[in-house]
């Protein structure tokens, strides 16, 4: 390793809304610096220690855990793991000498951010969320770049740090060049029919599956309309098995879907969570969406994130606790509404901010470059 090169630290994790941004951020680093030195640091036993050396990066774990907001034993625990998860990210960021440390929200952002700006390493916020997170917000008066997603940004954090960026996605969204044929043909869907795509995230949405599950006599009526459903890897064994005994021809059952390119040409119409990421990427593919914004995250930003759509009817927005009676007959009667449709369609796209991960990346070199 050469003595000079380039080390940046990217950190956070827990969900696909945020591993999926960080590696791209670190894919258009690399592509602008080939010879630079990339660690993640993430939070054992969540998802980014699989998909972050899948993608070729390595990757730290902190034994770091969110705390519950309800009473809990494993809220005994959070001080320890807090502890510890700051004595190695001291240890980890004295060791590889990063120029820049970059936060994109997640678990262990907080404790290796912290022990970067303790020793005067500059840092880089990427806030996804309209409403920003705790651990960002006490993170931002040291950190010298937020990047944000949204306009507005200024009531969390310092005016003069905000850059509006986007949020970065999937490099495959960035321009996608499969046609709605071809992706009608790898879902085997027929040309005549309209595609609702349902998302609950990478690890899937209780309240989305069983709002698909207990309507399955609606949806197989609908001959008119097929259904690309992916449900997560915790749900899918059991929602599986429910389908091969009712039949219903026109689902296309997924636990996770790859090639989100092909899924969104095919789409005409997407019902999914409303995290940070997911929005981003239906904005720049520029389509109609249903949003349930989870109940069960920090400060109930996915609704936040819906109302910034839907308040300029970009977007509709349908409640969780109004789902399971209502979403499917929304779904089926917007699919169906071609006005409706190209009206969400174009305003959405209004929304769009592309180019994300290579702004955000050219803002890291700026720090490492300023140093």
């Amino acid at each position: 390793m050469e003595k000079n090169q380039l080390k940046i630290i990217i950190s956070g994790g827990g969900t696909g809304g945020h591993i999926f941004p960080a590696i791209s951020i670190a894919n258009e680093l690399v592509r602008q610096r080939p010879d630079i030195n990339i660690l993640f640091v993430g939070a054992e036993g969540r998802m980014e220690m699989e998909k972050v050396p899948k993608a070729g990066y390595n990757i730290v774990g902190l034994p770091v855990v969110g705390f519950q907001r309800k009473l809990t034993l494993a809220n005994l625990k959070f001080p320890f793991k807090l502890i510890s998860s700051l004595l190695k990210a001291r240890k980890v960021v004295r060791n590889f000498k990063p120029n820049v440390a970059v936060g994109v929200g997640g678990y262990a952002s907080g404790p290796i951010l912290k022990a970067a700006q303790r020793v005067g390493i500059p840092t880089l916020l990427q806030e996804q969320n309209s409403y920003a997170g705790v651990t960002n917000k006490l993170l931002a008066k040291q950190a010298k770049t937020i990047c944000v997603a949204y306009e507005g940004m200024d009531k969390y954090f310092p005016a003069d740090k905000i850059i509006l960026t986007g949020n970065p996605v999937r490099s495959d969204l960035e321009n996608i060049t499969v046609t709605k044929t071809e992706a009608l043909s790898f879902f085997n869907i027929p040309s005549d029919k309209k595609v609702i795509l349902v998302l609950g995230g990478s690890l899937g949405a209780r309240t989305i599956n069983q709002s698909l599950i207990g309507n399955l006599e609606l949806i197989r009526n609908a001959e008119d309309v097929v259904v690309i459903w992916q449900t997560g890897k915790y749900y899918y064994n059991e929602l599986k098995s429910k389908l091969d005994v009712e039949k219903v021809d026109n689902i296309r059952l997924n636990d996770f879907i790859n090639q989100m390119n092909m899924a969104y040409a095919a789409a005409d119409l997407v019902i999914s969570r409303a995290g940070a990421g997911t929005i981003s990427e239906l904005c720049l593919v520029a389509k109609p969406s249903i949003l349930i914004p989870s109940p069960n995250v920090a400060e109930d930003h996915q609704t936040r994130n819906a109302e910034a759509l839907s308040t300029k009817n970009a977007a509709i927005m349908v409640k969780d606790s109004d789902a399971v009676s209502t979403l499917i007959n929304i779904a089926l009667a917007t699919v169906r509404n071609s006005e409706k449709l190209n009206e969400l369609k174009i305003n959405i796209a209004k929304m769009a901010l592309p180019n994300s991960a290579k702004i955000i990346a050219e803002e890291v070199l700026k720090l490492a470059d300023n140093k």
